[in-house]
Formats: C-alpha cells, structure tokens, sequence
C-alpha cells in the first residue's frame, strides 16, 4: 500500500464538489473544503479545484504533516486508517485516538510505558506502536483498526445525536468511513 493509493482512495471516497447546507465546511471538492484549499493557496471556484492540488494538500496536510508517513512505514493499514480518519475528522483527532488506543493496549503498562496523549506522532508514539506490534504480531493490525473504528464511529455517534444536523451524514459515515480500512 503507498501513499499516493491511499490518497487517491480517499479522493474517490469524498467524490466531487459537494456544497450540503449541513456541513459547516461550506463548498467542499474532493473532500477538501474551501478554507483549506484557499489556506493552501487555490483560488478559483471550487468546483474547479485540480485533483493534483488536492492531492498536494491531502499529501502535506493529512499525511506528512502528522506524520503518519512514519506510520505508513510501520504498517500500511494502520496508516490508511489513520490519514482516512484525519481527513474526516482531524488529524488531531486521528492521532490522539492512535495514542489512546496504544495507552489502552499496553496492558496497564506491562507492554511498554504510556504515552502522552497530544496528538503529536512522534518517537514516543512510534516506539508504543513498534512494541505494540512485536507483543500483538500479526494481530495488531485488525486489534488497532478495530479500536480506531470504535473512536471513529462512537464520535460520529455522539455528533449526530440529540436531531442534530450531522445526523444528515451518519449512515454515510458509518457506511463509508468505520470499518472501511480492512487489515
């Protein structure tokens, strides 16, 4: 698995210009909002965003930014997984939810020590995932996507509740971004 399909499955996930009165992202092509795009120097319409600038952001943005390229060399799925979920929400989030997961499996500290839960993907959190993946072995993937999906799914959960106006995307999200990632 390489980054540019990871990133090119994500576009075909996000589909094209969408400008849906319920999202608070506003005019969104290829999953990238305008804000985004216009922070990344895209000026046009947004229906007539290049792939290849998407592209660009998803890949400075939602990959090399919060270092899940070094996650990528660790595990591709994992790593898929997490640049999905930063794209649909955060890749702060993403990433705090990989370093909780990691603090949950460590097995009160018999594992190896936990980590700080800040959202920043750095040596403390890649050697947790590297001694992860040597106590768990071929489990670790399907163990991690599957608590990654439970974060991800309980958070879109909790947007939609109470007739709030995400309940519009819920089915979505749950059809096409919990679970999607297979190990």
């Amino acid at each position: 698995m390489s980054i540019e399909s990871i990133i090119n499955g994500v576009i075909e996930v996000e589909g094209g210009f969408v400008d849906h009165p319920s999202d608070p992202g506003g005019a969104t092509n290829m999953g990238i909002t305008e804000k985004v795009a216009r922070a990344n120097g895209f000026k046009g319409d947004m229906r007539n965003l290049p792939r290849s600038t998407a592209y660009h952001i998803y890949y400075t943005r939602y990959v090399v930014g919060p270092n899940f390229d070094d996650v990528l060399a660790r595990d591709p799925k994992v790593a898929e997984e997490l640049i999905d979920t930063g794209v649909n929400a955060g890749t702060d989030r993403a990433a705090e939810w990989f370093q909780m997961a990691l603090n949950g499996l460590n097995r009160r500290g018999k594992d190896y020590p936990d980590i700080r839960v800040d959202g920043d993907i750095g040596s403390g959190t890649l050697a947790a995932f590297d001694a992860f993946r040597k106590v768990r072995g071929k489990m670790s993937t399907i163990i991690m996507l599957r608590a990654l999906d439970a974060y991800q799914g309980y958070h879109y959960l909790t947007l939609a509740k109470d007739n709030s106006k995400f309940e519009d995307f819920l089915s979505g999200w749950l059809l096409n971004r919990v679970g999607n990632v297979a190990a």
